[in-house]
């Protein structure tokens, strides 16, 4: 939408005022048959009137700030525009209501005369508000005449009056909110009402699109705007789009952690203005008197709902928070990539909920319309080819191309129907009384693999269509995989975990000696289980247990037995793939980390994904955390393939559970014994490889596509790779890991080590 037309003009944006308007993009579903113009025109102009029915008339007549504008101005210039550029030069015989209104309601438009300067708007006492509404009834009167017979060689010019009002509708709302939100009295432009807080929303995922040489700006019939053009295409290296908005509870813990007060996090003008303003919190952020936060929204002065989208922020604080979390933000091509093909749906103001919602249920890209606009990385600029319209209409977008930044998808304020994939919102980088959120985006090179953390279909598809087809041995976990995988653990051939308990359990009390008072224990993977417990028991000192793990049923069975066994103990499970996980979850932040990941589930990774997943480890576990690594080491071959291959066939059903799973899941049509299991020792990388060999050449549909097996042909499935003490610790090394301490266990050898960062 807009701020106040003279810096911020998201006004008259056609190419030119009677010419061609540039339509929506592919993505928006094209619309039926327009109803006539004037029909349409009615609409709008009443919906605009119907914003002010809770106004009082001083509500209309006060201005902020200089950014913002009046009520009754903005009613006034919507009013203007109609006047000015279709009723004075097509409706013949049209006498102005008052020629001083020209001068007062021209926003910025320097071929149009001279203007009531923008930051007093607010000193017109007269016209009065009655003026006002008399006004726009003298115009609609005459717009009814001008549009009786259709008025088909203005329907483009129409298009573009009725977007403009629609963005003073926006206006009036954002402009309404940052009035109130200067009173003592905390007043609510709609009724309070009882929003139930959400449940909070599964941690944030990435959805990865590979990029190349994609086409953006607007293409096809309907109205754009003039910025939107021309359609052009543009290179964009592989990246990930976070899959919703980030919530205020997230913004709490960048905030629990000194994010307002750490100047590396910050562009250097975004933390002088931090520090010259004070800001703490978003714009309309209030504490509450008893340790926690409201907010100020157009329902009064409310609680903050954790698992909405924050919202009011700024570019800056917007950028500083994506660095903090390790992340960044979209570029507006990205965004709009990503967006292409969606359908425009999402909270707008046509819910009636004038507030952001925490994000539907659900996988992959959700939130892109509605809630909030979203800041993009991207300075406002030209596209390539653009050329501003002659006359007062080529001031609307080219003049104001510098010094702004993009935002892209709507807000809760946003009328429905009103953006589309292509469109393009602009303000500055300092601000933030505009519903503005962020969504996080970051690099993916191109053999990082899966297109969404924990998208099983699209992870399955991926990887069968490779030319040695691979499965992430992530999937492996489900209810039936789990309970396979406690049976291996107790088969005699299999000793890594055997061994490992009974070295943690003869290492513990040393363990816990290297734990500090208050600290949290970071597990990777719902473990809970013997090896979780020997630490718990071992270490007292210890105040908070965060499991990560993927699966919910896995973590909340591993939550719930460890409250009820250790009731003292703080348990706050984090619902994410572990190599992704970009937060702690609150409860840990602010304490010392010692992170665990028993298992030698490090063994899965290649050595490049190892290295990645403990680069990342430690960006997670922050600066001083300590990391308890299992790793199991390198031995004679036989007994390691007798460990994943064993003589009671655990292993092999273990492995085709994960063809059932995409059978259940994906609706396959695996059969099961046109497999087999195999385990075989790769000398060469130092690991084992587990892999189903289709037994004969056959085709199979999953997800409604055709994938071709040839008989010997294989689908990788895990790797466990072997190591030494010294090697792990030179791969921990280029992770930025320091090894601390190790412990051997007696053949069949295996390692426990102490990383710190």
């Amino acid at each position: 939408m807009a701020q106040s037309d003279d810096s911020r003009p998201h006004d008259l944006g056609a190419r030119n005022a009677q010419a061609r308007t540039p339509g929506s993009p592919r993505s928006q579903p094209a619309r039926g048959p327009s109803p006539p113009l004037l029909h349409r025109y009615r609409a709008v102009r009443q919906a605009t009137e119907a914003l002010t029915r809770s106004l009082t008339p001083e509500d209309q007549l006060a201005q902020s700030m200089p950014d913002a504008s009046p009520t009754k101005w903005h009613l006034a210039h919507v009013t203007w525009f109609w006047e000015t550029f279709l009723l004075v030069p097509h409706l013949a015989g049209y006498k102005p209501f008052d020629p001083r209104f020209h001068y007062l309601f021209n926003s910025y438009y320097e071929a149009l005369g001279e203007r009531q300067p923008r930051p007093q708007r607010g000193l017109l006492t007269r016209p009065s508000l009655d003026d006002v509404i008399a006004y726009r009834a003298h115009v609609d009167a005459a717009m009814s005449g001008l549009l009786a017979d259709g008025a088909p060689a203005l329907t483009e010019l129409i298009d573009l009056g009725l977007a403009h009002e629609e963005q003073h509708q926006e206006l009036i709302l954002m402009d309404i909110l940052h009035l109130f939100a200067q009173s003592p009295l905390t007043p609510a432009y709609a009724p309070p009402r009882n929003l139930t807080p959400a449940p909070a929303p599964e941690p944030l995922k990435f959805v990865r699109f590979d990029g190349g040489l994609v086409p953006i700006g607007h293409e096809g019939p309907g109205f754009a705007f003039d910025n939107e053009s021309p359609r052009h295409k543009v290179w964009l290296e592989p990246f990930e789009l976070a899959d919703r908005l980030v919530t205020n509870g997230e913004w709490m813990g960048f905030m629990a952690d000194g994010g307002y007060r750490r100047a590396e996090l910050w562009l250097s003008e975004g933390w002088a203005r931090v520090q010259a303003e004070g800001c703490d919190a978003p714009l309309y952020w209030r504490e509450d008197g008893q340790g926690g936060w409201a907010d100020m929204g157009l329902h009064g002065l409310r609680p903050i709902d954790p698992a909405a989208p924050v919202s009011h922020v700024s570019f800056y604080e917007a950028e500083a928070y994506a660095a903090w979390a390790g992340a960044r933000l979209p570029t507006e091509a990205e965004w709009e990539h990503a967006a292409a093909g969606m359908a425009v749906a999402g909270n707008f103001l046509g819910s009636g909920r004038l507030a952001p919602a925490a994000p539907p249920p659900g996988t992959g890209l959700r939130q892109m319309f509605g809630d909030v606009w979203a800041w993009t990385r991207s300075a406002y600029a030209p596209y390539p080819g653009f050329r501003p319209a002659a006359g007062a209409v080529g001031e609307y977008n080219g003049k104001f191309m510098a010094g702004q930044f993009v935002l892209r998808g709507g807000a809760c304020v946003t009328p429905s129907g009103h953006t589309r994939a292509s469109y393009r919102n602009f303000f500055y980088p300092q601000q933030r009384w505009m519903f503005s959120g962020v969504r996080l985006a970051r690099d993916a090179g191109p053999g990082e693999g899966a297109a969404v953390a924990g998208d099983f279909e699209t992870d399955v598809l991926a990887g069968l269509s490779r030319p040695q087809k691979a499965i992430p041995p992530k999937y492996f976990y489900d209810a039936a995989g789990s309970a396979l995988f406690e049976q291996i653990t107790e088969l005699p051939e299999y000793y890594p975990t055997r061994t490992e308990v009974a070295l943690l359990r003869e290492i513990a009390p040393q363990i816990a000696g290297l734990i500090s008072d208050g600290a949290a224990l970071v597990e990777f993977g719902s473990g809970a289980s013997v090896k979780t417990r020997l630490l718990l028991d071992a270490a007292p000192q210890l105040s908070v247990y965060a499991p990560i793990d993927i699966s919910r049923a896995a973590l909340d069975e591993a939550a719930a037995a460890i409250r009820k066994d250790y009731p003292e103990l703080i348990v706050a499970p984090l619902l994410e793939d572990f190599t992704r996980a970009l937060v702690l979850p609150h409860e840990a932040q602010g304490r010392p980390v010692t992170g665990f990941f028993p298992g030698s589930t490090i063994g899965n990774f290649t050595p490049d994904e190892a290295q990645a997943f403990l680069a990342r480890a430690r960006a997670l576990l922050g600066s001083g955390a300590r990391f308890l690594v299992g790793i199991d080491l390198v031995k004679d071959p036989q007994t390691l393939v007798r460990a994943y291959d064993d003589a009671q066939g655990v292993t092999a059903a273990f492995n085709k559970n994960l063809l059932t799973r995409i059978n259940r899941e994906l609706g396959a049509d695996f059969d099961l014994d046109a497999f087999a299991h195999c385990a075989v020792w790769n000398a060469q990388d130092s690991r084992i490889e587990m892999h189903l060999e289709s037994l004969k050449d056959q085709q199979v549909r999953v997800a409604g596509r055709a994938v071709r097996f040839a008989a010997g042909e294989t689908i990788h499935t895990e790797n466990s790779c072997k190591f030494t003490v010294d090697g792990f610790a030179r791969l921990a090394a280029s992770a930025g890991w320091t090894l601390e301490a190790r412990w051997i266990s007696p053949d069949p050898a295996f390692a426990v080590v102490s990383l710190m960062a």
